[in-house]
């Protein structure tokens, strides 16, 4: 894992098109925007999870009784 410290308005580049800006600090908490390619989906660890619970529950053969 890669640890950065970063001030408010600094950037971070992931790879040649994603980059993620500190937009604030409050407290324990950190708002940043993430720019990234129309094809890159980003979502928070959660939401992610959810879709993948979803789409394995989609793809697996509902049985009629």
């Amino acid at each position: 894992m890669l640890v950065l410290s970063r001030a408010v308005g600094e950037i971070i580049a992931i790879g040649d098109d994603i980059t993620v800006r500190i937009l604030e600090l409050n407290g324990n908490q950190v708002k940043f925007g993430v720019v990234a390619p129309v094809g890159v989906h980003v979502h928070r660890a959660e939401v992610y999870q959810k879709i993948l619970k979803r789409q394995v529950s989609q793809s697996q053969p509902t049985t009629n009784p």
